[in-house]
């Protein structure tokens, strides 16, 4: 039982959202990459408010990457 526990523990750390990107904090980047650390901050931004838009819309799975994609080049050409 306890290599049960041992294992399932094991699966769930593998799967826990631990390891996913964090929004760039560009007050914690060294001065010479701080440009690179803004943009990409609002990059992220950017795909972040877009993907809100899709779970507002209830957009479905299938059709989520060619809404996101669509939604960023509206919000590029802005």
């Amino acid at each position: 039982m306890k290599a049960f526990f041992r294992a399932a523990l094991f699966a769930w750390l593998l799967i826990s959202p631990a390891l996913a990107e964090r929004l760039v904090d560009p007050s914690t980047v060294a001065p010479e990459y701080r440009d690179a650390a803004v943009k990409r901050r609002a990059e992220q931004i950017r795909q972040l408010e877009c993907a809100k838009k899709a779970d507002i819309a209830k957009v479905m799975p299938r059709e989520r990457t060619a809404f996101l994609l669509h939604c960023l080049e509206a919000d590029a050409t802005q």
